[in-house]
């Protein structure tokens, strides 16, 4: 009888040990607390791939910049390249992914040190990567490569063991329902009922996504999205709605304010220690998100850049996700492939200094910018992207005592250290053989016993 009563009391009392239900107005949603799990990440993978992987010419925005903007450039490529008339849907069915393999993919993020993967599901031109119900003949099941992609990539993530992150425009460039809302200074709001929100609720239900990376949300209010109330459903009811992380993109003044981590712009560059979670995103072909067939060397990040990024960001409190553009046939182009497991290899070496790890009380050398820190719990992190001339790596800011030793990531045994003269340490770095080549970019001293 008295365990029957506990279990009465229990359940009159659960909903008030229940955790809070979130109301749809920013002040509570801003209060979630982000789930653990994507500070910790630190590194992600951005895949942008869709029908402009097609034409794979200028960037992932060709039908704007071609039919929106009439840009002369745009318009003799096509005159030259296609038939009289071709229209930007004729382009579908040659979006293939004959060669799409998505365990090689999960593979090669894998090796590329990625704790999460975001994938465009559907970018400004509206064509969906899933077999969305309101996208009759404009998704990835009834044309093109007839495969739901969403679903093969997110299952092949599962199995590696990596976060599945889903990237959804808001807008649609071109779509009629859009336009009409739009025409209305968006009082109406077809476009959303009819087919931003089914395809989110979709989404979430079907892929059960551990990050929603929204988009395309300039151009109109919260109260046109209904921002708001999808992701309090998100948050109270979804079936992921203790691990979900969002972004800041869901409505016209949101960015930098509003939702979960901030992006606030694309590549962006804090410059200081920000008090909120962020994420910059970047791409290794620096003049397009989406795959182009004409790009050369000189427009790719090499791996010293992509090193300094993700050293920078981290050390200011950032996740860094890094961009690849496959192919309309659904292949990570060699060179892409190349700068992930460069990446990757770094991060064998370097990785403790980046995952799970917290900013330190200091995040650069104030004399330069080429020594950022980071930290776990007391241990200290002195990240150096060029090494020195005489083998010795002065450190301003670390102030050291009796206790301190100094160990480099990658190397066996302990390194020789002295109070500097002025303040901080003098560290004696290994021997490093002569080489013509510059040696690569970034290695890590792990400091114990300093402050």
């Amino acid at each position: 009888m008295a365990a029957g009563g506990l279990l009465w009391l229990a359940a009159a009392l659960g909903p008030a040990l229940a955790a809070p239900r979130y109301r749809p107005d920013w002040a509570s949603l801003d209060a979630r607390p982000l789930p653990a799990w994507f500070d910790q990440a630190k590194v992600g993978v951005f895949v942008h791939w869709g029908v402009f992987s097609v034409p794979a010419w200028g960037s992932e925005w060709f039908w704007w910049h071609w039919q929106g903007e009439h840009r002369a450039d745009y318009e003799r490529f096509v005159q030259r390249r296609y038939p009289p008339d071709t229209t930007y849907a004729d382009f579908a069915p040659r979006f293939t992914a004959h060669d799409f393999q998505p365990r090689e993919w999960a593979q090669i993020f894998q090796q590329a040190g990625a704790r999460y993967v975001v994938l465009t599901t559907k970018h400004h031109e509206g064509f969906t990567n899933w077999g969305s119900p309101v996208s009759w003949n404009w998704n990835s099941l009834d044309t093109g490569p007839h495969r739901d992609l969403v679903g093969e990539l997110g299952q092949a993530l599962r199995e590696s063991n990596i976060r599945y992150g889903l990237y959804h425009s808001l807008l649609e460039w071109f779509n009629p329902l859009y336009l009409a809302d739009k025409e209305s200074g968006f009082k109406t709001q077809d476009f959303v009922l009819k087919k931003t929100m089914p395809e989110l609720y979709d989404l979430v239900l079907k892929y059960k996504p551990d990050l929603i990376w929204s988009d395309g949300d300039w151009e109109a209010p919260e109260s046109y999205w209904n921002s708001t109330s999808f992701l309090a459903w998100l948050y109270n009811d979804s079936p992921v709605k203790d691990t979900v992380v969002v972004n800041d993109r869901w409505c016209n003044n949101c960015s930098c304010h509003h939702g979960g981590y901030y992006n606030c712009a694309d590549k962006y560059k804090p410059g200081t220690l920000p008090t909120h979670k962020w994420e910059m995103c970047s791409s290794i072909d620096k003049l397009s998100w989406g795959y182009r067939s004409n790009m050369n060397i000189a427009e790719i990040m090499d791996e010293a850049s992509i090193i300094e990024e993700l050293v920078q960001t981290v050390s200011f409190g950032g996740n860094y996700l890094l961009n690849v553009g496959p192919t309309k046939e659904g292949v990570i182009v060699p060179i892409f492939q190349e700068r992930l497991l460069a990446l990757g290899r770094w991060l064998d070496t370097n990785g403790e200094a980046i995952y799970e790890s917290k900013p330190w009380r200091v995040q650069m050398e104030n004399s330069t910018d080429t020594v950022w820190y980071t930290s776990k719990g007391p241990v200290v992190y002195a990240i150096f992207l060029l090494w020195p001339r005489d083998n010795v790596l002065e450190l301003s800011s670390p102030a050291p005592s009796p206790a301190t030793q100094v160990t480099m990531l990658g190397f066996a045994g302990t390194l020789k250290w002295q109070k500097s003269p002025s303040k901080g340490l003098l560290i004696t770095l290994p021997y490093m053989l002569p080489s013509p080549l510059p040696p690569q970019s970034g290695w890590t001293v792990k400091l114990e016993g300093v402050e």
